[in-house]
């Protein structure tokens, strides 16, 4: 392929890699941005809202098929259920540690990824699961060059959530009151807000997005497994410190160039594919060494 047309597809396939990215790291910067909280068991979330909505989809092919509409059923149902196994998981595994040491909520966050990991894993017998759509592989071609309408489909998709994210956050109360409450908690409370629920509603809203991910992610490469969530998850971190963690707006630029960056790594002959996980975690590496705070982070004082 000429070296244009190279370029052009490794933007394609770091825009769809990005957009996986960027919604799962959403959910990392804004539980860190409320409860100052490194949530490693995010991308064991996204891997069970893989699994559901591949079971929602299964369950519904018979009816509606597994098209472009059932595939949305599946986004959709995925979303809520996951999004309310994050609530759990936060009142039962997380609220009662919130005055602990930070350690001890770290240590927490790991248990509830090996609990969700081993879950699947028993279910699965840690075999890949086809996920099996009727979306086709048509496209466009442009010369060598091809787009594939699921790739046009997911990532505008993706756009779609991250643009309903930033007007909830910036124009509704619940979204209002999440900016407060990351700012200053006590003063949140003594002017009434209720912090726990908003806590709740940082869950609900950061574990969905990272089903949709999940459900996206298992139609686009067409199977899923209990350990999926692993490598996604660090790289989404890694997205989410590359932004600047606790930024929004940082989480989803670093979740896009992440994407881009890994897409490009791997059509350098000297890096080569098998060597793309090494290219994304020494770029966290320089981040942190040379903007600690990200791109679009801010400098925190901590509070003992």
């Amino acid at each position: 392929m000429p070296a244009f047309e190279t370029f052009l597809q490794s933007i394609v396939n770091g825009l769809v890699l990005g957009s996986f990215y960027a919604l799962i790291a959403l959910g990392y910067t804004m539980i860190f941005g409320v409860i100052k909280l490194l949530n490693f068991a995010h991308g064991d979330v996204y891997m069970i809202g893989a699994f559901v909505g591949f079971g929602v989809l299964s369950l519904i092919s018979g009816v509606v098929g597994a098209g472009w509409f059932g595939l949305a059923i599946a986004i959709l149902v995925s979303m809520v259920a996951v999004g309310c196994l994050g609530v759990i998981i936060q009142r039962v595994a997380y609220q009662p540690m919130l005055s602990a040491p930070r350690l001890s909520i770290l240590i927490t966050a790991l248990a509830v990824s090996l609990v969700l990991q081993n879950s699947a894993l028993s279910l699965t017998d840690g075999k890949y699961t086809a996920f099996r759509t009727d979306l086709g592989f048509g496209g466009f071609e442009l010369g060598r060059l091809f787009i594939s309408h699921q790739a046009i489909v997911l990532v505008a998709i993706a756009a779609l959530l991250m643009i309903a994210l930033e007007f909830f956050v910036s124009r509704t109360m619940y979204g209002r009151a999440m900016r407060a409450v990351s700012i200053d908690k006590d003063m949140c409370r003594l002017m009434g807000i209720n912090v726990t629920r908003v806590v709740a509603i940082t869950f609900l809203i950061g574990s969905g997005l990272a089903a949709a991910a999940g459900t996206m992610a298992g139609a686009y490469y067409g199977s899923i497994w209990y350990f999926m969530g692993f490598l996604i998850g660090l790289k989404a971190f890694t997205a989410a410190v590359i932004g600047g963690i606790g930024s929004i707006t940082g989480a989803m630029l670093g979740g896009l160039i992440l994407g881009l960056l890994e897409s490009f790594g791997t059509q350098i002959s000297w890096i080569g594919s098998e060597w793309k996980d090494v290219f994304t975690f020494a770029i966290l590496i320089l981040v942190l060494v040379f903007k600690p705070t990200g791109l679009l982070g801010k400098s925190e004082v901590e509070r003992m």
